[in-house]
């Protein structure tokens, strides 16, 4: 690693954080709900939304209620993207007459937008309508990061909480996660976006031809700005392109592709700094952003190393330097990590070069990141709350050590609290592992793989790695448009969703039940150094227990015989 790589970094956190505070005290005072009782005009709105929707502002839900709310939102999205997708060809803004999306695709992408994963197995510049692109994809970036931001809310409260039945509204978060958080960032960064080059328009695709007037290309355009702000503040990832933000139209120039790296982790960080200031101990949310950056820096750094080494096959060539196959020029090896790195951190999956193109052990550092929950800042909500699982983890550890029951916050863990983090832990390594060995034994699984050996197998684990943890980025050598692949997928993008948000709403509703303790000598201080390093310890030894087998037989297997033929 060179000086420019700690220089991109630095500035990168830098910015990041500084950016992050502000909105983190902005995100307190929207769910406190301090900033309505400041603003009348802000209060009347919300209640005036949620009337015209049959909802009371005012209701507290036990958590079970909270939970259903959530997930018949999400199953009702799914059903209307679904709908939009199958009818696009008799509906308006369709100057490119799109036909219907078949059954199998329109399924997988429906679950996939719903879920915030935004697992693309078509090209969406001829595939989707605009209509399609805004109405079904782009409102559903909306959505399902409010969602996520919504679970993280109600997980904070039950941690803020004492000898409380309710963990807040759900109505009323989903609502003020999209109309005062996502909304505005939104507006502001996609003007940014038109301002570098970025298409917003209507217009059908345009013919460029040649000097000799024969036809050249076929260039798409749309309402490309819109979606790719939300796609990047949502963490959400799906891009107008096939090519994501690789491609010029989405990721213009260098100063483009800093801003959309900080976009994905804007709100993600400024969460942790509200769970600081909610429970009342901003030391705390320093604590956990603090474990998250070092696994970000960690795994970043073992990234730019293992791509800037030249491929050993081509330096036979005689061409020397780091392997640049699939890496954009105007970005370089650095940018490019960078982004790979914050993108499979957050559950975002927009791409700015190609990771199925990456030296082996390069791949491994996204698959990795994914693979250890999304948690190194995550999605928007979920990763913070992926995270929390991981602090109640850490704390029960800590408690088998020293005899002692366990406690987080004040509030003692007890068994019912260890089985929902259980679940939700346990539950998508599941869905990876089974979806892998299923679709690697299965004809028409085989079928999608674009490469034989370990790579073909690292193809596959990373499609379900980024399925059930909601990313949606890809190696980008695995056919996957096919029903065998659309299905399976979706099945673990919809659980891979919900069978954590759903336990981390018991845990919620459980621990806002339960009276704060006060501290002791016997406690465990959960703001210092040595619980920083036990919930690094807790998320590394989780993510190396279910997957370094499977790792083992991927990029790592690559990765010795790549060198080993050298």
């Amino acid at each position: 690693m060179n000086d420019n790589s700690w220089i991109q970094l630095a500035l990168y956190l830098i910015v990041l954080f500084a950016l992050a505070w502000p909105l983190g005290r902005w995100l307190q005072g929207v769910f406190d709900g301090s900033l309505a009782a400041r603003w009348r005009w802000m209060a009347a709105s919300e209640r005036a939304l949620l009337r015209l929707a049959g909802c009371a502002s005012d209701e507290d839900m036990p958590w079970w209620r909270y939970a259903g709310a959530i997930v018949a939102f999400n199953l009702i999205g799914a059903l209307a993207v679904y709908a939009l997708q199958r009818l696009q060809f008799v509906l308006p803004l369709n100057p490119a007459d799109m036909g219907a999306v078949s059954p199998d695709s329109a399924f997988d992408t429906a679950v996939s937008f719903v879920t915030n994963t935004d697992w693309q197995g078509y090209s969406g510049e001829s595939t989707m309508s605009h209509l399609t692109q805004m109405a079904a994809l782009a409102v559903q970036n909306f959505l399902s990061a409010a969602t996520g931001i919504a679970v993280a809310i109600a997980l904070i409260r039950g941690l803020a909480r004492h000898s409380a039945q309710g963990v807040g509204n759900a109505w009323l978060d989903l609502l003020r996660a999209a109309l005062w958080i996502l909304l505005p960032l939104s507006l502001v960064f996609a003007i940014f976006l038109v301002s570098e080059g970025v298409p917003q328009d209507f217009a059908a695709p345009v013919i460029a031809h040649t000097l000799q007037g024969a036809h050249a290309q076929t260039i798409p355009l749309g309402p490309v700005a819109s979606q790719e702000a939300i796609k990047l503040l949502g963490t959400n990832g799906g891009g107008f392109f096939n090519a994501n933000s690789a491609h010029p139209f989405e990721n213009p120039n260098g100063l483009s592709n800093f801003i959309e790296m900080l976009a994905i982790f804007l709100i993600p960080a400024a969460l942790v700094f509200a769970f600081g200031r909610m429970v009342g101990d901003m030391r705390q949310g320093i604590a956990v952003l603090t474990a998250m950056t070092v696994l970000f820096v960690g795994l970043y750094a073992v990234g730019v190393l293992a791509q800037s080494q030249p491929n050993p096959l081509i330096a036979k060539l005689g061409v020397s330097g780091a392997n640049m196959e699939g890496i954009e020029t105007r970005f370089g090896t650095v940018a490019s990590m960078l982004f790979a790195a914050v993108t499979t951190s957050a559950s975002c999956g927009a791409v700015n070069a190609m990771h199925d193109s990456l030296m082996p052990l390069a791949g491994f550092v996204p698959l990795f990141l994914m693979q250890l929950g999304e948690v190194v800042f995550g999605g928007v909500g979920s990763g913070l709350y992926g995270m929390l699982l991981f602090a109640v983890l850490a704390v029960f550890v800590a408690g088998l050590m020293i005899g002692r029951t366990p406690e987080y916050l004040g509030k003692k863990i007890g068994a019912f609290e260890m089985k929902m983090v259980a679940i939700a832990t346990l539950a998508v390594p599941v869905l990876v592992l089974l979806g892998t060995a299923i679709a690697v034994i299965a004809k028409p699984g085989l079928a999608g793989l674009s490469n034989p050996g370990a790579h073909g197998f690292s193809e596959a684990l990373y499609a379900f790695s980024s399925a059930a943890n909601n990313n949606g980025s890809a190696f980008a050598g695995l056919s996957a448009n096919t029903p065998f692949w659309n299905v399976l997928l979706a099945f673990a993008m919809w659980y891979g969703r919900f069978l954590v948000i759903v336990p981390v709403l018991a845990l919620a509703g459980a621990l806002a039940r339960k009276p704060r303790l006060a501290e002791s000598a016997g406690t465990l201080p959960t703001h210092g150094p040595l619980f920083v390093i036990l919930l690094i310890g807790s998320v590394l030894l989780f993510g190396a227990l279910n997957y370094v087998p499977a790792l083992a037989l991927g990029p790592v297997a690559e990765h010795f015989v790549l060198f080993g033929a050298h």
